[in-house]
């Protein structure tokens, strides 16, 4: 399995940290930066392993 870095771009909305990966497009959420941080890296290889499962 290959290893990839990706960006992440953290901002608050109300209660809640929102995660993006602007170069998959993912984007999740969590009440801290670490839980939005774990749920956009779960988020993005869930979401990279369906669309490799397309082709």
């Amino acid at each position: 399995m290959s290893r990839h870095t990706f960006s992440a771009i953290l901002h608050r909305e109300e209660n809640l940290v929102v995660a993006e990966c602007p170069e998959v497009g993912t984007v999740s959420q969590g009440r801290t930066s670490k839980e939005a941080l774990a749920n956009l890296k779960e988020a993005t290889e869930l979401y990279l392993e369906e669309s490799s499962d397309l082709r």
